[in-house]
């Protein structure tokens, strides 16, 4: 029997209707095979639930957390404040404001409590989990050797597209 690899990224999400845009992140951490977790629990609705997973995931060997979370969008910053471990946000588009509340709320926090902040949507859970490759990358030389041939593939993507346009 093969055994589990350590998580080293959770992905975290305050709804499960926030599940659509976090797969992006999820697809690229896949692609990557970077070990990861999907958990469900709300800053609000299950304060003490959110805590305990917060102040746990170090020990477990989490070394990132990709917060998403919609409307008042509170989710990354209280987990930032009960971890040590680098969080990086993604604003959701859960309400009228189309996700500029979430923008917000997940940029606008307290000196002390940083939440690195990516855009709203799916193009910031893409991003939020391309900058948790780059930091995992920082010791792991294989990685880094996947992340510069996954940026030379997005380059040469272009340079066809461009081809295709002739």
């Amino acid at each position: 029997m093969q055994e589990k690899a350590a998580v080293l990224v959770s992905v975290v999400m305050g709804s499960d209707s926030d599940l659509p845009v976090m797969e992006e992140a999820v697809k690229v951490l896949a692609e990557f095979a970077i070990p990861y977790e999907l958990f469900l629990t709300s800053a609000h609705r299950t304060p003490e639930r959110t805590a305990v997973f917060a102040r746990g995931a170090a020990k477990r060997g989490v070394k990132i957390m990709i917060v998403g979370a919609g409307a008042a969008a509170h989710l990354a910053g209280v987990i930032a404040a009960q971890s040590m471990l680098p969080v990086i946000g993604v604003p959701i588009d859960a309400t009228s404001l189309r996700g500029l509340d979430a923008l917000l709320a997940t940029v606008q926090m307290p000196g002390g409590i940083p939440v690195a902040t990516m855009a709203i949507g799916k193009a910031g859970a893409k991003n939020a989990a391309l900058f948790a490759v780059r930091i995992l990358a920082l010791e792991d030389a294989a990685l880094q050797k996947q992340l510069q041939s996954y940026i030379r593939r997005m380059a040469s993507d272009v340079e066809r597209k461009h081809e295709n346009l002739k």
